[in-house]
């Protein structure tokens, strides 16, 4: 699978519930909305959970005495 961004993928699920949501309460307006909304924050959460591994030799034993 292509890694990148994933925000598209939270929106597309964030209108998906939203909708499903608005036609069971009868106000799909605000729904929509905040699915979009929901969605996108999901979807930036999962683009920044990547498996970014950094060197930051905070545990690493170098062999220098402090």
């Amino acid at each position: 699978m292509k890694k990148g961004p994933k925000t598209g993928v939270g929106i597309a699920l964030g209108i998906s519930i939203g909708t499903a949501v608005g036609v069971a309460t009868g106000n799909l307006g605000l729904w929509l909305a905040v699915g979009i909304a929901i969605g996108a924050g999901l979807g930036v959460a999962m683009s920044g959970k990547t498996s970014e591994k950094t060197d930051d030799n905070s545990s690493a034993d170098d062999g220098v005495d402090d």
